[in-house]
């Protein structure tokens, strides 16, 4: 069979990859005269600290590279596919699945299940292990990669069956116990269904999964995300607010034993059930390092946090100046940005900050996070409303790297519709202060037509 080959598609500045004139086009053949299946094989074999490359250029030539590198060194080759092989898609029927609740029509892209547990290494993806072979697992322990995210939801095997609609789930979890003897960090997820698998259900899937700290290090609680296209789709209910005050009181309970025991807290609530239920967030000690930012765990309260630290350093200059602008964000982060937003016209002469909060009618009004605005959304609620000279916009509303929203509206097709410029901020407190700071002091970068991106720590 014909070895995988790998194409480059850039060459990072000042990289060892550059000094050894590599360059896009190129492609990877060889590690220490080992074939390179995948991206795990790649991170292995570039840990030496010497290595052997084989590389073709595009004119057929073959350069065997000898490299001399400091252990754990990158080449700073980033490659066509990120993966180095096929992308995995899921083999479940979640009766939670998002992507199942989305509306027709959208871009093919948006439909694609991952269950892949490179995207786990790599991006931080929470994979079921349904969709992985014992080879899998042994390759993972071979070269000891972490942490490896897992999307647990119960650890009861047949209701796992169930919720999963895979008759293997359950088999699954055993993999867990393969990791964890091996050592491997893990973090895990628990997507709550209400009436499925919380209350003693819940308390049941802490307790088995405590058995596994401290290598497993985290596991999260997030309350299923229902859209408004659930046709023909297990009955699931929203939660209300007593239903978040039970959760968050059963893993507070759960948090102080797993403290004595362990020296870390373990358990975690999302942010949404704090929201949900009207409660103050967590002080930073209890989320131990934020361990579990990506599924929305202690999201408001870092960014509080960065926030009153950027704060109290704003050096206020006597040659102010006025200047009017708005916030949109969902709603559940607007409480506390438009909390944000008075200190900062507080404290700095002329500044005034409009705040919107944006109900997502596109997905559903259950659908709270800035992530899912869609353009759409944006202009039927933004269009007639004082806007001021600009409008920021958290960065995580976008494609990454795009600028377009889910919906495929563009940022300047938006910016058009509602007739204000665009600024796009960073999304972290310091950032956001940075960013109404940039543009009071004239100093903003990035202009692009009818928008603008602002550098998350600009001089000022």
């Amino acid at each position: 069979m014909k070895a995988k080959e790998h194409i480059i598609k850039e060459i990072l500045p000042g990289s060892i990859a550059e000094e050894f004139e590599l360059e896009p086009g190129d492609i990877l053949l060889k590690i220490n005269d080992n074939e390179i299946e995948d991206v795990f094989d790649y991170q292995f074999f570039v840990e030496d600290e010497y290595i052997e490359v084989l590389v073709r250029k595009p004119d057929g030539e073959e350069w065997l590279l000898e490299i001399d590198k400091d252990p754990d060194e990158d080449l700073g080759i980033v490659f066509e596919n990120g993966l180095m092989g096929d992308y995995k898609s899921c083999q479940n029927k979640c009766m939670f699945c998002f992507i199942d609740q989305m509306p027709k029509g959208m871009r093919e892209t948006l439909y694609f299940k991952d269950d892949d547990s490179r995207l786990s290494f790599l991006q931080g993806n929470y994979i079921t292990l349904t969709n992985m072979s014992d080879r899998d697992i042994d390759r993972i322990i071979r070269y000891h990669l972490g942490p490896i995210n897992i999307s647990v939801h119960t650890t009861n095997p047949d209701l796992r069956c169930e919720m999963l609609k895979n008759r293997f789930a359950g088999e699954a979890l055993k993999k867990i116990e393969k990791l964890y003897e091996a050592g491997i960090e893990m973090n895990g997820q628990v997507v709550l269904c209400k009436g499925v698998n919380d209350h003693e259900k819940l308390a049941g899937t802490i307790e088995d999964l405590e058995a596994y700290a401290p290598v497993m290090q985290s596991v999260s609680v997030v309350p299923a995300g229902l859209t408004k296209y659930r046709e023909g789709l297990y009955p699931l209910e929203s939660f209300e607010k007593e239903d978040a005050v039970e959760v968050i009181d059963l893993i507070e309970t759960y948090q102080k034993l797993f403290f004595e025991r362990h020296g870390l807290h373990f358990i975690h609530a999302s942010d949404e059930w704090y929201i949900m239920a009207g409660r103050d967030f967590p002080e930073e000690e209890r989320y131990d390092g934020y361990l579990q930012l990506e599924n929305g765990v202690g999201m408001m309260r870092l960014l509080w946090n960065e926030f009153v630290e950027a704060y109290h350093a704003i050096d206020v200059k006597a040659d102010h100046q006025k200047i009017e602008v708005s916030i949109a964000t969902g709603v559940l982060a607007f409480d506390l940005l438009k909390k944000m937003s008075g200190m900062l016209e507080e404290k700095i002469p002329g500044l005034t900050i409009h705040c919107y909060r944006i109900v997502n009618h596109f997905f559903g009004e259950t659908i709270t996070v800035s992530g899912l605005i869609t353009g759409t959304d944006l202009i039927a609620q933004l269009t007639g409303k004082q806007l001021g000279s600009r409008l920021l916009l958290p960065n995580n509303i976008l494609r990454s790297g795009e600028d377009v929203f889910l919906d495929d509206y563009t940022l300047k097709e938006v910016s058009e519709a509602i007739g204000t410029e665009i600024v796009i901020t960073p999304s972290d407190g310091k950032g956001f202060v940075d960013s109404v700071l940039g543009m009071y002091n004239g100093k903003e970068r990035g202009k692009n037509g009818n928008f603008v991106y602002i550098d998350a720590y600009p001089d000022h």
